[in-house]
């Protein structure tokens, strides 16, 4: 058991869901349930001021979407994970979650199965998409010519891997620039620039190339 828990934070509008999600999260001696939230507006409140280290996200709730709630607390507390919990197995709700810095994706109807080690792994810095739905993505984008050239990161410096690295698992250029000790601008000139060289224009493309070289996995990956 880790020596301090997990504090989780849930938002779902739907109360016999939220009350299994929180049932079976319990049943996790590592995981402690500090808050919920019925609506958007609640939950970016309750999150903001909780500061959990993951938060779960419906993405249809009254008030605020989970879209924008995602939005919202990736600036109000941007060292907080954010992990959505849907029944939406579009993969285009999935871009958009990944834009705004969700780092987990979850399909209600595989939760039992799925939704404990989703948590763990996005605590600890990885990306997770449910099954799923992951496949659907990757069979949907295919690499562009810019993907299949940029196969190596060998034309990339270590500095700029850094920073793609903590980018591709949701950090917003304020948190990486604090994991780094460097400025948000220079954070932002080795982001672009990285992102030039791979021919890249979506933070989307960046997350599938992250997960394809398994930087983030706990599975060792090129470099």
């Amino acid at each position: 058991m880790r020596e301090t828990k997990l504090r989780i934070f849930l938002a779902d509008d739907h109360p016999i869901v939220l009350a299994g999600i929180k049932a079976l999260l319990m049943a996790d001696m590592d995981l402690e349930v500090v808050g919920e939230a019925r609506d958007g507006r609640m939950a970016l409140k309750r999150a903001a001021e909780l500061n959990p280290d993951v938060a779960v996200l419906d993405i249809s709730m009254p008030g605020l979407s989970g879209i924008k709630l995602a939005e919202h607390l990736r600036e109000a507390c941007p060292q907080c994970k954010l992990l959505a919990l849907t029944v939406h197995e579009d993969r285009g709700y999935l871009r958009q979650l990944l834009e705004v810095g969700v780092v987990g994706y979850v399909v209600k109807r595989s939760a039992t199965d799925e939704l404990v080690r989703a948590i763990h792994v996005v605590a600890t810095g990885g990306v997770y998409l449910d099954p799923s739905i992951a496949g659907k993505v990757f069979r949907a984008s295919p690499q562009s010519a810019s993907e299949r050239q940029s196969g190596s990161t060998a034309e990339l410096s270590d500095r700029e891997i850094e920073v793609l690295k903590l980018t591709a698992a949701g950090h917003s250029n304020k948190a990486v620039a604090a994991e780094l000790a460097i400025g948000v601008k220079t954070v932002e000139t080795y982001k672009a620039r990285a992102m030039e060289k791979l021919g890249f224009q979506t933070r989307v493309e960046l997350v599938r190339y992250a997960l394809a070289r398994g930087w983030l996995s706990d599975e060792p990956g090129d470099s």
